[in-house]
């Protein structure tokens, strides 16, 4: 990757050493069952936490140019619709910068190919294209240096979305009821988004007012978000987890051991249909039949309006490497082939309740949407 160097950080009780906090949207809620932050800004560039290095290392890459950041997303060194969207806000900034410096009266011109490479690198997630065209709006009649008030709309982004996730956390969590053990897919913490966490949000919420008992936690291959990433965010907030392989959940189900099943997503669709990480969809089944009710928790800028359903949202195909080995060693048989798509589609008939900023979709549908999305 072009101008990307690493640093190493470590975490002693809830403070951060040797990662630069300059201001207030680095620290929002650090110390409060929070104890996380994946994306950061700094007057060098972007620090990333390279999440395909936990837990085993905490590391962070500094990013200096919108290309090796569209690279990072694209290499999922950072994942999570919220996060990636996050991340193409700053790397916009990044972009602005390097095209000003080099040719000042044409610098919006200069910088399309970067918006391009970012536009493309990974097409489910519809936090990219949305903070793109946010920070577009924002360049709209910008004079002289753009870098500012760039970065300053790219940091209102970061805070709102932490913001987006407290008021989530708060709203799911009073559907839980009573304490009780709940499951969760794939990673949608600090990590995932610009802190707290969107489900993961709500699992720590309902945690903190002694709502939980303890929380199941898939696997998720093939990337393994639930057993890298989950369990350590749950770990450094003290929050009892158990790892299951992603076979387990219905057998899990079965015995009446978890009453909610809490995801995130990373598309939904204008009548309720949601786009998550691939076995999201096997989960909504199982949990429908078991009686389990299932969750959904995203920030209004993951509805995507102008999709009518879910047959409509993109689905990401990733590399067969992906499946055929596990940290670079092989798991499958020579000549063995494999599909790897990236994400599944849960129609909104198996969705209980969609949880965003703006309130909570009991039994989502189109026109429950379009109220929630007006406000």
């Amino acid at each position: 990757m072009r101008n990307c160097s690493f640093v190493r950080f470590t975490w002693e009780g809830a403070t951060l050493r040797n990662v630069e906090l300059e201001d207030s949207v680095e620290t929002m809620s650090l110390g409060s069952g929070d104890n996380v932050r994946a994306v950061s800004w700094t007057a060098e560039g972007l620090r990333l936490l390279d999440q395909r290095r936990l837990p085993q290392q905490e590391v962070r890459g500094l990013y200096a140019d919108a290309g090796s950041v569209a690279g990072a997303i694209q290499d999922m060194v950072v994942r999570g619709a919220p996060a990636i969207g996050i991340t193409a806000a700053y790397a916009v900034v990044l972009a602005a910068r390097e095209a000003y410096a080099r040719l000042p009266a044409t610098w919006r011109d200069a910088m399309a190919p970067d918006l391009q490479r970012l536009a493309q690198a990974r097409p489910t997630a519809v936090n990219l294209r949305w903070a793109l065209e946010r920070m577009g709006r924002a360049m709209e009649g910008l004079e002289g240096d753009p870098e500012p008030m760039l970065l300053a709309e790219a940091r209102r982004i970061h805070e709102e979305d932490i913001a987006a996730n407290l008021r989530m956390g708060e709203l799911g969590a009073d559907l839980i009821g009573e304490p009780c053990d709940v499951l969760t897919h794939c990673n949608t913490g600090s990590l995932a988004t610009g802190g707290y966490g969107t489900a993961l949000g709500v699992i720590r919420s309902a945690y903190q007012r002694g709502m939980l008992e303890n929380v199941y936690a898939d696997e998720t291959r093939p990337w393994l978000q639930g057993a890298r990433l989950t369990a350590w965010e749950l770990i450094k907030d003290g929050i009892p987890v158990r790892l299951i392989a992603d076979a387990a959940a219905a057998h899990l189900m079965k015995q009446g051991r978890v009453r909610w099943v809490i995801v995130g997503s990373d598309r939904i669709a204008a009548n309720g249909d949601v786009a998550n990480k691939i076995g999201t969809y096997g989960l909504a089944v199982n949990a429908r039949y078991h009686g389990v009710r299932f969750m959904v928790v995203a920030p209004t800028s993951t509805v995507d309006m102008a999709v009518a359903d879910g047959s409509r949202i993109p689905i990401e195909d990733r590399s067969p490497e992906e499946v055929l080995a596990l940290s670079g060693h092989p798991v499958a048989a020579p000549g063995a082939r494999a599909w790897n798509p990236a994400f599944d589609v849960t129609p909104a008939g198996l969705v209980d309740a969609i949880v965003t900023e703006r309130g909570v979709v009991r039994q989502p549908n189109r026109e429950k949407m379009e109220d929630m999305i007006a406000g």
